[in-house]
């Protein structure tokens, strides 16, 4: 091969090697748009689940589940449960046949908390019979007293009454200079087959909680149990919760201004009972302005 040929070939070859090359440096470069451009659908795929997981969030009670209102919408809900005027309350007296358990007496050592006559509440937040009983307990206690940060729950979704609208005390408190009031809410609403009770597990009673408890409830006692000093009992519910079927929060609340709802003669009925044991029992007939002579009246009947 003479030397114009020799040198014909290695410029080929060279040309062929710069194309390769340059063919190689342009897949790189598909290849890194490739990467970058997979990288930002991964990052606006997880923001996307991100957004959709928090639009379809539902407001809870930092514990189970729930579709209750929040914010505002929650503050007037809390304001017109805590709010029920005496005057209705009194109008509702015994409720019109509407309250089927009534407190009872027992008899032991005055439980008391803080130097003062203690009301013992164990529930459960998937309880429909407890989510029921707390309508009615937080209107009687606030006549005593002030709750801050109640929040809105329901009773389980595979329970009788299911999906029951009620509130949590759970990581609430209460005020009062005539009484205390300790709450446990043992589980949540959430579904858990590990657990003995079927549900996520939430408070413990302490043993002390936990002898009361079986000492006037029995070794099964039912929930809600709600003890007024030692002095009267509830245990179990006080009302049907099919009365509360299929309502929002807002409309229970609202309802509780008309003395002749259904609603309010359950829940009003169930506060006035309420609010005579803790007369009777726990305050020695004070305030006047729960423990009116309308509440007095029922006295006798517990």
């Amino acid at each position: 091969m003479g030397k114009a040929s020799r040198t014909k070939v290695e410029s080929t070859r060279r040309e062929k090697i710069a194309a390769q090359r340059a063919a190689e440096r342009k897949a790189e470069q598909r290849r890194r748009i490739l990467l970058a451009s997979g990288s930002v659908v991964v990052v606006l795929a997880v923001v996307l689940v991100f957004v959709i997981v928090k639009l379809n969030h539902k407001p809870n009670s930092a514990t189970g589940v729930s579709n209750g209102p929040t914010g505002s919408a929650l503050t007037a809900v809390v304001d017109k449960v805590t709010s029920v005027p005496a005057s209705t309350l009194d109008t509702v007296g015994t409720g019109n046949g509407a309250v089927t358990g009534k407190p009872t007496t027992i008899s032991g050592s005055t439980l008391m908390a803080n130097g003062k006559p203690e009301m013992l509440y164990v529930g459960a937040e998937y309880c429909p019979y407890c989510a029921a009983e707390r309508w009615a307990m937080i209107v009687a206690l606030s006549r005593f007293g002030t709750f801050t940060g109640l929040h809105t729950v329901h009773s389980s979704s595979t329970d009788t009454d299911p999906n029951t609208p009620t509130f949590t005390f759970y990581k609430s408190s209460y005020t009062s200079q005539y009484l205390a009031f300790t709450p446990i809410e043992l589980t949540t609403n959430v579904p858990d087959s590990s657990s003995a009770s079927g549900y996520v597990t939430l408070q413990t009673p302490t043993a002390a909680q936990q002898a009361i408890v079986t000492k006037y409830g029995g070794a099964n006692s039912p929930i809600p149990f709600v003890d007024f000093g030692n002095h009267y009992l509830i245990n179990g519910v006080s009302y049907d919760p099919g009365v509360l079927a299929h309502l929002s929060w807002a409309t229970i609340a609202n309802d509780l201004s008309n003395p002749s709802n259904p609603v309010t003669q359950a829940i009003g009925g169930t506060a006035n009972y309420i609010t005579a044991a803790i007369c009777k029992g726990m305050t020695n007939n004070t305030p006047a302005t729960a423990c009116t002579s309308t509440v007095q009246s029922l006295e006798s009947q517990i």
